[in-house]
């Protein structure tokens, strides 16, 4: 996978939990206020989806919703910046 930048989550809106828990993106610099956050930890995307909502929300962020995307299992944690 290829490593997201401000640019490609700002485009995209979207971010791994691993990069947020990871800290690989400065997130002070992104422009919207809604962000997803997709966990696909096997067996713990729930756990990883919420520590990614956990840590972020240290930084001014609010979880809203947590939603199982697609057949993948995909859990996307969605958060808004208060």
């Amino acid at each position: 996978m290829p490593r997201e930048t401000i640019e490609s989550v700002a485009r995209s809106r979207a971010i791994t939990a691993a990069a947020v828990l990871q800290q690989l993106v400065d997130l002070r610099a992104y422009p919207h206020r809604h962000l997803a956050v997709a966990a696909y930890a096997p067996g713990g995307a729930i756990s990883q989806a919420l520590a990614a909502a956990d840590y972020l929300s240290q930084m001014g962020w609010e979880l809203i919703n947590v939603t199982e995307v697609g057949s993948s299992r995909t859990l996307h944690a969605i958060m808004r910046r208060r």
